[in-house]
């Protein structure tokens, strides 16, 4: 992929993540060329590339929109995301032994006390990913690398309260000691209600949401 392409994809991407670009949001190719400061070809490049990543959809009349899913399928994401990093938690506890439980471990210990949202998803991002490649397999990793990085994640952080971040630092923890003592069924359980209470986290803010308008 062309460096043009590699900046519209970035650029794209990241409006999307900050909330910049809102769900719903049409995408038009000349004021996305214009704010990035490329051509109109390496835009159309990287909605294609965002469009097969769930970020962006295409209506039948060939526009781009910013994906908006409905709560049922953020619920279906949610449940992937568990089935999966269970697994890859489960297998990282098996594999990863001591030496991942500590480079784990030092990303908690730098995470900070959760107040900072944008430090927080940068902690948890990297822990994340960690616990991935701890796994050791790069099947189970492509099939994750969709899910992981949609937009609902950090729509989902961004709704944290204080006492929600200190929970999820909490199971972030208590994953490490999984892994540290080697219990795959513990990070497996661990690393799946994790995930289940973060869907929980964002029904609730959706629905207050909803009752609001």
């Amino acid at each position: 992929m062309s460096s043009a392409a590699d900046k519209a994809y970035s650029g794209i991407r990241s409006l999307i993540l900050d909330g910049t670009l809102t769900p719903g949001e049409q995408l038009k190719e000349e004021e996305l060329a214009e704010r990035i400061g490329v051509s109109r070809t390496p835009i159309r490049d990287a909605l294609r590339r965002l469009e097969a990543e769930f970020f962006v959809i295409r209506s039948d009349s060939q526009r781009s929109f910013v994906a908006d899913q409905s709560v049922e399928d953020i619920d279906e994401i949610f449940t992937l995301r568990a089935m999966l990093e269970g697994h890859a938690a489960a297998r990282a506890a098996t594999v990863g032994g001591p030496a991942l439980a500590a480079r784990l471990r030092e990303i908690v210990d730098k995470a900070g006390n959760g107040n900072d949202v944008d430090t927080f998803l940068d902690h948890n991002a990297d822990f994340h990913a960690e616990i991935i490649a701890g796994a050791g397999s790069d099947r189970l990793a492509t099939m994750l690398a969709r899910l992981v990085s949609q937009p609902i994640v950090h729509r989902t952080a961004r709704v944290y309260d204080k006492g929600q971040f200190e929970r999820s630092l909490f199971e972030h923890r208590e994953l490490v000691d999984a892994i540290e003592r080697g219990d795959g069924e513990w990070a497996r359980s661990v690393m799946t209600s994790h995930i289940r209470r973060a869907f929980h986290v964002f029904e609730e803010a959706a629905q207050a949401l909803k009752r609001e308008k």
